[in-house]
């Protein structure tokens, strides 16, 4: 059986950030974010051929100081999590040792999207202060990773990072997760390759690593539509699943991607929304060195920025710019994951979410 561990709707109702969801949800621009995606830079040092970020990659990063100035800034806004992630490698970036110093010590929740090929010479502050580290694997073998996950000179660093995951394994204290993007490429000769059938041996890798989750999750295509799969492809992917569930215990869960649901409900590529403003934009944003935008899955797009925090404060964003910019009915189509917060946030803004509200806020505050 698999678990939903990023239950985004549930982690509306915490009352340390009810408050400015109320304002999200009543239509009004928040105060700050709750929530940050904090890309440090655009390098990597893969060249993943199916990477839905490559035509961003390499062009820029912040500087040491203005990095770690960002750092500070979020903690005086109040935000209540950073998830340092990227179009590159959030670890490849010199001051994000400093980074995860100053929001750990600050205490907020800190999230980081990594390749795992500089975990190491990170190691000791993901140790200390990330909540999580999830790791962008996407095989069970040195070979298939190769294929879909080379490094710019088109080898398999495999053995590398999964040496890396078993030192932060070692000495975590947050949760270390494993993640199995689906994917398959037809070559020029005409062959088909594809990591689907390596499920089963990438949880049990990640089991023996000492990971605390596998998530298995479905591609996006260049406009993060839901890249659809054969059905007897998704049904060798769910059988593998149902033999790893034998791996679950109270250390080890097997998580469950909404994409993959996407795709078992046979969903489509296309997401249909009927609101015209996202709420989630006044509670979450992405910060990039080429700028801020609405969210991660507008990363690049001009008609998405926000504002420029190379040379801005993050304060007089916040206070200047239209987080409305974005008609999700018309621009956001493909599936999205705060889909359902967006829908749960209308829900509140009407009342209608007004007893579970109250319910889960009386029994966070007496537990």
């Amino acid at each position: 059986m698999t678990h939903d561990r990023l239950d985004l709707v549930s982690k509306l109702y915490q009352p340390s950030g009810w408050p400015r969801v109320l304002e999200a949800a009543s239509g009004a621009p928040s105060s700050a974010p709750l929530v940050v995606d904090l890309d440090p830079t655009t390098f990597c040092d893969l060249a993943c051929p199916e990477c839905i970020s490559g035509k961003l990659l390499n062009q820029s990063r912040f500087t040491p100081e203005r990095l770690a100035a960002l750092a500070e800034e979020l903690v005086s806004l109040s935000v209540r999590a950073v998830v340092l992630i990227g179009g590159g490698e959030p670890l490849a970036h010199r001051g994000t040792r400093q980074v995860l110093r100053t929001l750990g010590e600050a205490g907020l929740g800190i999230g980081v999207v990594t390749n795992g090929t500089m975990i190491k010479q990170n190691l000791t502050e993901l140790a200390q202060y990330a909540s999580w580290v999830r790791v962008s694997m996407d095989a069970g073998t040195k070979e298939t990773y190769g294929i879909f996950r080379p490094d710019r000179k088109g080898r398999s660093v495999f053995d590398k990072v999964v040496e890396n995951m078993r030192l932060l394994a070692a000495e975590k204290k947050g949760a270390l997760g494993y993640s199995f993007l689906l994917m398959s490429r037809r070559e020029p000769d005409g062959r088909v390759v594809t990591n689907h059938h390596e499920v089963l041996q990438a949880a049990e890798l990640a089991h023996d690593i000492g990971c605390d989750y596998f998530e298995t999750k479905a591609m996006f295509d260049d406009d993060h539509h839901i890249v659809q799969v054969p059905e007897e492809m998704l049904e060798s992917v769910d059988r593998q699943l149902a033999e790893a569930a034998r791996l679950e215990s109270d250390r080890f869960q097997l998580v469950n991607s909404s994409t993959l649901t996407s795709l078992r409900t046979h969903v489509g590529p296309v997401q249909p929304k009927e609101y015209h403003r996202c709420r989630v934009a006044e509670l979450r944003t992405l910060i990039t060195p080429s700028g801020v935008y609405v969210c991660s899955y507008h990363r690049g797009n001009p008609l998405a920025r926000l504002g420029d925090a190379v040379t801005d404060s993050l304060t007089d964003i916040w206070q200047t710019s239209d987080r409305g910019i974005v008609d999700p009915s018309r621009d956001c189509r493909f599936h999205c994951a705060r889909h359902g917060s967006n829908e749960a946030l209308e829900r509140i803004g009407r009342g209608a979410g007004g007893s579970r509200s109250r319910r889960t806020l009386i029994r966070s505050s007496s537990g």
